[in-house]
């Protein structure tokens, strides 16, 4: 029998609008990892009702809106548009640090699973160890920020991928090393915003292509960002499954934000950003020194088995 780990710094989902689905809650719950959902006070009773109907392994707190008050936009629109997840994630920060954690993750609320990528095969995790391993790796090193698994349609069978890589945006699930200095900020885009804010200080970040998350393609699923950016801001034509123009804000804000080294291009049918990374590849992971590398592969006890 595979020895079952769970993490061991809090997970927290900032979650709004989506209690009909619980998409990650759901998927952690399978994984018998606990975690927080993070909702605003109108919403508390509905997400309580939802995590009895199905039984789900979290518990919810309850935003402080204060949080959404001193939240840094980056534009001079105020409060009465959505501020997006940023100060919730900043909560969770706090919530963490005043718990005395080190770490915490925090994640989007529409991940459908997580799976290990080993072996060019895409395989279901059905308990927390992957969680436990990055958070092993990461702690090797005095200079990683920010950490986190990459997405699941970013690793397909055939492709030859390293097990991570260094200094690039972390997005979705991120493990966030406490004492750094940033907070999230911004209206859009706030992934990739503190990303650069990291690597600009000097840290690292590691994306890992052996843990993947498997996630619902944005402006799809409603509630969240979908009803109160992207399609509030852009019109969805006949036919297609994106609004045309809903990206464009959200991408200037990072461009304005991060001129140096990002700019607005438009590729999928739609508007993104681009943002060259070539500039952080000098910066290399300091190892600790009471850290020792046997050279033996540690598989933390977990095994392929036939899931029903």
């Amino acid at each position: 029998m595979a020895q079952i780990m769970l993490p061991d710094f809090p997970l927290y989902i900032p979650s709004k609008g989506r209690y009909e689905y619980m998409m990650t809650s759901k998927a952690l719950t399978f994984m018998k990892v606990p975690h927080y959902i993070i909702v605003e006070p109108q919403e508390i009773d509905l997400y309580k009702k939802a995590i009895k109907h199905w039984d789900l392994n979290t518990s919810v707190l309850e935003l402080d809106l204060s949080f959404k008050e001193k939240y840094e936009l980056c534009d001079n629109l105020g409060l009465e548009k959505s501020t997006g997840p940023g100060p919730a994630r900043n909560f969770a920060w706090e919530h963490s640090k005043a718990n005395g954690f080190a770490w915490h993750w925090v994640m989007d609320d529409n991940i459908r699973y997580f799976h290990r990528f080993n072996k060019n095969l895409q395989v279901k995790v059905t308990d927390g160890t992957c969680f436990k391993v990055m958070e092993d790796f990461v702690q090797r090193y005095v200079n990683i920020g920010m950490a986190g698994p990459n997405y699941m349609m970013f690793a397909p069978r055939k492709a030859k991928l390293p097990p991570f890589v260094l200094n690039t945006r972390i997005y979705s699930c991120n493990l966030i090393r406490n004492e750094l200095k940033y907070r999230w900020r911004g209206r859009y885009n706030e992934d990739t915003i503190l990303s650069l804010d990291i690597l600009k200080a000097g840290w690292c970040t590691t994306q890992f292509n052996a843990f993947l998350q498997e996630k619902t393609n944005t402006q799809v699923m409603k509630g969240g960002n979908t009803d109160e950016f992207y399609h509030a801001e852009g019109k969805v034509k006949k036919g297609e499954r994106y609004a045309d123009t809903g990206t464009v804000e959200k991408s200037k804000m990072l461009v304005k934000e991060h001129a140096d080294c990002s700019r607005l291009v438009k590729k999928y049918g739609r508007w993104h950003h681009h943002v060259d990374y070539n500039r952080f590849k000098k910066q290399k992971l300091i190892r600790k020194p009471d850290v020792e590398f046997t050279g033996s592969v540690k598989e933390y006890g977990m095994e392929m088995v036939k899931v029903r």
